[in-house]
């Protein structure tokens, strides 16, 4: 680990290191593994909801992969099928059932819903004890003021992906490049609770490419496909990829031109395999942790 400490640093001029959120997130899901059976043991059950509104193709992948990690890992798990003519109260009405479960531990609805559905409204019905999204107004604000609470997958993930690749955080330079609700601003937050120095960037940021090679960690979450380039970059940076996008050869890729910017960096996650695997792993670390 000394090694690749040493490249992000800069201080070895060789290719960067991969961060690999398959191999991390594994590890995650085994050591989640064993705390469940664990809880089997003691009586204790942990059951997540999903709840997914119409047929959209990318929502039904995202569904059938956390389901399919509830079952490596122990966690029961609850599908909610609902066609997309379901009324917004009809989802409610569910939601505000399944708070009342004492059997269910976490509820997750999955993100986009039907235009005729308000996801505030969504969002601020569950309970809190059970946002394993970490979406709910009041996890946010326990986040913010730094106190105990579900915190968004994707930060969460991307802070494990940082710690387990021996990349220090605490008084080093961050920029986060994005200010949504479920990225950018969590992010932000979550690093400044590991002692870095954060800036966020957004659509209106003059001088991007000043402000961003200055980090010497990198986090990219844009959706703008492959727009951070080399000469974005310092030196040794350690370069975290959000973004999804498909290429026209049909081949994934990211925020970031990962070929641009591998050689410059001293770390960087792809796409696919970096970023993405941490989500679902987090989640279901949310779920064990709603027991806890």
């Amino acid at each position: 680990m000394d090694a690749e400490t040493d490249i992000w640093k800069g201080k070895v001029n060789r290719v960067a290191v991969i961060i690999d959120g398959k191999k991390i997130s594994a590890q995650i899901k085994d050591e989640l593994k064993e705390k469940v059976a664990q809880l089997k043991e003691k009586g204790i059950e942990v059951t997540l909801a999903v709840i997914q509104v119409g047929n959209d193709p990318a929502s039904t992948v995202y569904v059938g992969n956390k389901k399919k990690a509830c079952a490596y890992v122990g966690i029961r798990s609850l599908a909610y099928e609902l066609p997309e003519e379901t009324t917004q109260e009809e989802l409610l009405d569910l939601v505000r059932e399944l708070n009342d479960r004492k059997d269910v531990n976490g509820i997750l609805v999955q993100l986009p819903l039907p235009a005729h559905i308000d996801e505030d409204t969504v969002i601020r019905t569950i309970a809190p004890e059970k946002d394993v999204d970490g979406f709910h107004p009041q996890s946010v604000g326990m986040l913010s003021i730094g106190q105990k609470g579900f915190v968004s997958c994707t930060p969460a993930g991307i802070i494990q992906l940082l710690k387990r690749s021996g990349i220090e955080i605490e008084g080093k330079e961050c920029v986060v490049v994005g200010r949504s609700n479920i990225v950018g601003k969590p992010m932000a937050m979550l690093l400044i609770r590991e002692n870095g120095t954060v800036t966020v960037c957004h659509s209106r940021t003059r001088d991007l490419k000043e402000v961003t090679k200055r980090a010497d960690i990198l986090v990219v979450a844009i959706g703008k496909r492959q727009f951070i380039t080399a000469d974005y970059v310092k030196e040794g940076a350690a370069v975290i990829d959000v973004g999804m996008h498909r290429k026209e050869d049909g081949k994934l890729c990211g925020d970031v031109d990962f070929d641009s910017v591998e050689p410059v960096a001293g770390a960087i996650t792809p796409v696919p395999g970096g970023v993405g695997p941490m989500t679902i792993a987090m989640l279901m670390n949310n779920c064990v942790a709603s027991v806890e």
